[in-house]
């Protein structure tokens, strides 16, 4: 079933979610960050920062705290065994750091078919605030295969 390009510039409920200590330095050391800056508040303080940093792409974890983050495509009726992810991008505006409180809102800024519909793209931006600053925006493809043309 095509995707109908008219949710292009449609908009998911906004969310809000804290950026926990504890789970920042989890985070950071997951991914092997070595930089004391992202796990001590004082080598933090020493550096500039007002708290620990929000690594860069922990923004994407704090994304999926969103409660209802597979309405959008159960709402278009897309079986999730059929999506892949596509790609991802983040464009930062301002650091955002332990203890905010960030807000989410998702944008379909694109929808379009490749191999005759048997693949379909939407293209989303997650715009992240701190009080109304914006502090990144999230870019993210997902890809939903048409299960009839994989036979």
């Amino acid at each position: 079933m095509p995707i109908d390009p008219s949710i292009i510039g449609s908009r998911t409920p906004a969310f809000q979610t804290l950026a926990e200590r504890g789970r920042l330095g989890f985070f950071a050391k997951a991914i092997g960050q070595s930089d004391p800056v992202y796990t001590d508040p004082e080598a933090a303080k020493a550096a500039g920062h007002r708290d620990l940093p929000i690594p860069p792409t922990f923004l994407f974890c704090l994304e999926m705290d969103n409660p209802d983050r597979a309405a959008f495509l159960t709402n278009l009726g897309i079986d999730i065994r059929t999506i892949l992810h596509g790609g991802q991008e983040f464009t930062y505006h301002a650091q955002a750091y332990a203890g905010d409180t960030l807000t989410f809102v998702t944008e379909v800024k694109d929808v379009y078919a490749k191999k005759g519909g048997a693949l379909e793209f939407i293209v989303r931006d997650t715009h992240v605030t701190r009080d109304g600053e914006a502090i990144a925006t999230l870019t993210s493809t997902t890809v939903v295969r048409d299960p009839k043309a994989a036979k």
